[in-house]
């Protein structure tokens, strides 16, 4: 079995509104209230790790005989809150992720409800959900019929939008392709990136660095509200639309990109890149983040996937800028500044071609 999630814009009523807002609300109280005794038994009991490993955490239920407001929401969306908590516990002690958090009304408002006999159902433009009942949906694409419903998660941006994730399950067994075109792909913080077969790039717009200057102007007139007021809240909604403009042309970019890739390619070979090191460690925090390499690598995974193919990555202390493509030849240092790679064999070539040359052999190397 495999999974997929369809995202859609949600346009709720007014009333609609005020019980999401309600639904975010209680889910964020639930979830820091779990987490605050959760971290009280954490540091009481933190030296001993099997007494620990032991303890009895709380259930939403026990908060609905103190609060009873709590019973005005979806009673599901509550218990994917004890859920989510416990997940972030698990990803904390295996090392994975720090310490939660406490959930702030300001970050990304959400909240995940399930499938519980016919509680969520698409009917012809809209979309029934639990205590909200029909809410009006823009349905842009079809949900094939052979897939089925499991859950669905409710967000609103920043800029007050609605979006609704429907996650489904349907029956996928991947027929695996014979391997036979193989393309290398070097990290570009110019242009995302340079393949190994004829040297080109994706052409990235770097979106971000476009809206620079707009965005430090609006930012500069943010700073001068009063904080609270009506102008102060104009404003940010001005500075956010734009942040959701280069999020959405930049989630867009990737799709097209790592789509056109999944359809040529039978397997694509890239390098395990720390970019949150990389970033700091050469000062270059704003081109690295534009590029969102990471995104990037994730679509590119599931696509190549879900048709059969691979996605190989290679370590990321393999030597592929310093290596000639020709001879083989490792250079004993190679300063940034040198775009043009030159080796004693006579072989000259882009540095970032000769590297997306070497991730390709090194890919093929390990397939074989």
């Amino acid at each position: 079995m495999a999974n997929k999630a369809y995202q859609f814009r949600l346009y709720p009523t007014p009333r609609q509104e005020q019980l999401l807002a309600k639904t975010f609300g209680c889910v964020r109280f639930v979830y820091n209230q779990m987490l605050a005794e959760r971290k009280d038994t954490y540091e009481q009991f933190k030296a001993d790790q099997e007494t620990l490993k032991k303890q009895k955490f709380p259930t939403p239920a026990k908060y609905k005989k103190e609060f009873v407001w709590l019973k005005e929401v979806d009673s599901l969306a509550l218990a994917n809150a004890q859920l989510h908590l416990q997940k972030a516990y698990q990803s904390f002690f295996s090392g994975r992720a720090k310490f939660p958090k406490f959930k702030s009304r300001k970050a990304r408002q959400s909240y995940t409800t399930n499938v519980v006999n016919g509680n969520i159902m698409l009917l012809d433009g809209y979309l029934k959900l639990p205590k909200l009942k029909l809410v009006k949906i823009k349905q842009h694409r079809e949900i094939p019929s052979h897939h089925i419903i499991k859950s669905c998660t409710v967000s609103r941006t920043k800029t007050g939008k609605y979006y609704v994730s429907i996650l489904t399950e349907y029956e996928h067994r991947p027929v695996q392709k014979e391997i036979q075109a193989v393309v290398g792909l070097d990290f570009s913080m110019s242009a995302l990136y340079v393949d190994s077969e004829e040297g080109k790039t994706a052409n990235s717009s770097r979106f971000y660095r476009q809206a620079l200057e707009k965005l430090a102007k609006e930012q500069r007139i943010l700073s001068r509200r009063k904080q609270g007021s009506q102008r102060w809240h104009k404003q940010r909604l001005k500075v956010a639309k734009l942040h959701e403009k280069i999020a959405n042309q930049r989630r867009d970019f990737l799709h097209k990109e790592s789509h056109k890739l999944a359809k040529r390619y039978d397997c694509v070979v890239i390098e395990d890149l720390n970019m949150k090191g990389m970033s700091q460690a050469l000062h270059f925090g704003k081109s690295v983040s534009d590029q969102a390499w990471g995104m990037f690598t994730r679509f590119l995974q599931y696509k190549l996937e879900d048709q059969g193919k691979k996605l190989i990555e290679i370590d990321k202390w393999f030597p592929s800028s310093k290596t000639c493509s020709s001879c083989g030849h490792i250079k004993e240092s190679l300063s940034l500044s040198d775009r043009i790679f030159h080796c004693d064999c006579g072989f000259v070539a882009d540095r970032d071609w000769n590297a997306s040359i070497n991730i390709k052999n090194e890919g093929l190397r390990m397939l074989a």
